[in-house]
């Protein structure tokens, strides 16, 4: 099992160029990709696209790469174009600020800087096919340090799910339990509609029909026995080494249903308890869950 939840670092160089890498995932419905890199290394944004969608499933994915001439390269060649472009949104930023009295920093050279990146217009095409297939071999090492953290994310989830699976199965066990005793109040309640039928002068087959009734809707036996298979279930997705969140999260829903239709039907003090603290640690599993690639 992986999370969804990581983050990696990377710094390299050619000699001409040096590099830093930053990729970090949160959780997300699907695979979000939001690549920043510098545009003019052609064919480098679909190279890193294929790769990550080649890695990861799930997962709300940002990535940055800074690139600079190496020092010993000579002066970095300032694209004066892009800058302009820089001074400019920052200006109508500040008026637009301004207007709602929001206070704005100025940037800072390095924010600059940073922002900019460097390009260079004397490369020919095979300096830059050289610099893009670096680029993308030192990619795979920086997406498998995001995958071995996401691992160890995952790990730890997997820990704690298959702990709450546990105390899942031991509030259903106490939830049988408390059946042992409510079978005496379900049977003064059967009693009591009985003889409220009976004054009414009901038909004996009408009557029978509205005692097996009343009987199925006091029935939460077959709600325990359906749990059982989820539990099952979700113990089988939480030990696979594959994407299984997507599941694991609709699975979570039929247990929510089958504890709601419990509590509703218990009419039983500790059954109600119980059903009520599964419904809290189902919430805490879906919580957990929505990390689970």
């Amino acid at each position: 099992m992986d999370s969804m939840t990581g983050f990696a670092t990377r710094r390299g160089g050619n000699g001409v160029f040096e590099w830093t890498w930053d990729l970090r995932s949160v959780n997300g419905k699907g695979l979000d990709l939001r690549l920043r890199v510098p545009d003019w290394v052609t064919g480098l944004d679909q190279g890193l696209r294929k790769k990550l969608q080649s890695a990861l499933a799930r997962g709300s994915v940002q990535l940055s790469l800074r690139v600079s001439k190496a020092a010993a390269d000579g002066p970095a060649v300032l694209d004066h174009t892009a800058l302009e472009n820089i001074f400019a949104i920052s200006t109508l930023i500040q008026a637009e600020a301004g207007k709602r009295d929001i206070p704005i920093a100025p940037l800072s050279v390095a924010e600059i800087w940073g922002r900019l990146g460097t390009s260079d217009t004397n490369l020919n095409e095979d300096q830059v096919k050289a610099l893009l297939a670096r680029l993308l071999a030192d990619a795979d090492g920086l997406i498998a340090d995001l995958k071995a953290m996401r691992s160890t994310e995952g790990a730890a989830l997997q820990g704690i799910l298959s702990g709450q699976l546990d105390q899942f199965t031991t509030l259903m066990d106490a939830a049988r339990t408390s059946l042992g005793g409510r079978k005496e109040e379900q049977a003064q309640i059967l009693h009591a509609a009985l003889a409220r039928l009976e004054t009414t002068n009901v038909e004996p087959d009408r009557l029978a029909q509205e005692l097996a009734l009343l009987a199925v809707k006091s029935d939460v036996a077959e709600e325990l026995d359906r749990l059982d298979g989820h539990v099952a279930a979700a113990r089988d997705m939480v030990s696979k080494n594959q994407p299984v969140g997507r599941k694991l999260d609709f699975l979570m829903q039929e247990f929510n249903r089958e504890v709601n239709t419990l509590c509703s039907k218990s009419a039983n003090g500790p059954l109600t308890q119980t059903g009520l603290e599964m419904k809290v640690l189902v919430d805490q599993m879906r919580e957990q869950i929505q990390n689970v690639e």
